[in-house]
């Protein structure tokens, strides 16, 4: 069985909580470490077990990732769990490599304009820093997956278009230079289901394994698009606790798709993911207390998950 099988089995849907990374890339304060450790164990006893808990970046730069190594050593402790964390550099990279990080994410812009603005590369750099992070796996004997994320996927809001082909074009040469599995981010909230299902499908096509949507909520599409993505062959797909999140080097970016909404989705699609909504939309009390001046989405957390049907199953 290959690392992505493991991880992602293709018999079901398997749901990725962002929120401990991308949903505190904007924030003006974040959680403590015991309040992010909170967060977590709360979220894992509710049944969610995919989490990005931060980035491998300098603490000058990204303070509220500063515990990021003592957030995977959290994951790591619960049964069932796996972590993920940004790599943006060769040294961030080395330092992943050291923890028992279970996915390493590697950017790469699906424009050359946000590449530049995102990590100070162009896309064919950030591919060679893919085939670096495969290398320096391979050389520790480390068991991380490596993700590649292709932001900008449907559409940049520094250059404009996006053509499909281009996105596909940079897939293949991420799953070339070793990439496990590709994901593909509408990281402003551009896309609409069609172009969603379009690329999905082709991505589906390509990838041969699991690849991953990840969606933000910009223009009030998330869910639909999600929908559009599942229905397509997606079976990977990224949310955030109350919608928190954004790109800081992407103008207009906000708030991911909800977490809780997307568990609700899934199971209406009829794929079982064995959270308990209740317990989940609860857990938005941890980082609302932490974070009283952010605002937080979501239909769920508004109105509950139905009395008719059984969420636990």
């Amino acid at each position: 069985m290959s690392r992505v099988a493991a991880a992602y089995p293709a018999d079901r849907v398997s749901l990725r909580e962002v929120g401990l990374r991308d949903g505190l890339q904007l924030v003006k304060s974040w959680p403590s470490t015991d309040e992010k450790r909170q967060w977590l164990a709360r979220e894992h006893a509710a049944g969610v077990h995919h989490f990005e808990v931060g980035s491998f970046l300098p603490a000058s730069r990204m303070p509220q990732f500063a515990d990021v190594r003592q957030m995977i050593e959290a994951v790591s402790g619960l049964d069932g769990a796996r972590s993920a964390a940004l790599a943006l550099n060769e040294r961030g990279l080395a330092d992943a490599f050291e923890t028992e990080v279970d996915e390493v994410v590697c950017v790469i812009s699906a424009t050359e304009e946000h590449s530049q603005a995102n990590m100070r590369r162009s896309r064919a750099e950030a591919i060679d820093l893919v085939r670096t992070a495969v290398r320096m796996r391979d050389e520790r004997g480390h068991k991380a997956i490596v993700n590649a994320g292709i932001a900008m996927a449907f559409g940049c809001s520094i250059a404009g278009k996006v053509d499909q082909a281009e996105v596909l074009r940079l897939s293949e040469a991420c799953i070339e230079a070793g990439a496990d599995i590709v994901g593909i981010a509408d990281t402003v909230g551009f896309a609409g289901p069609r172009q969603v299902a379009e690329l999905s499908a082709a991505m589906a096509r390509l990838s041969g394994e699991a690849f991953i949507v990840h969606l933000h909520d910009t223009r009030g599409m998330g869910i639909a698009n999600a929908s559009a993505a599942i229905d397509a062959g997606c079976r990977v797909l990224d949310g955030s606790l109350g919608g928190l999140g954004g790109c800081p080097f992407a103008p207009g970016a906000t708030g991911n798709i909800v977490f809780e909404d997307l568990v609700f989705l899934c199971e209406t699609k009829g794929f079982a993911t064995g959270i308990d909504l209740d317990a989940l939309a609860a857990v938005r009390s941890v980082p609302e207390h932490a974070m009283p001046e952010e605002k937080f989405y979501g239909a769920i957390a508004r109105a509950g998950p139905p009395r008719t049907l059984d969420w636990r199953a």
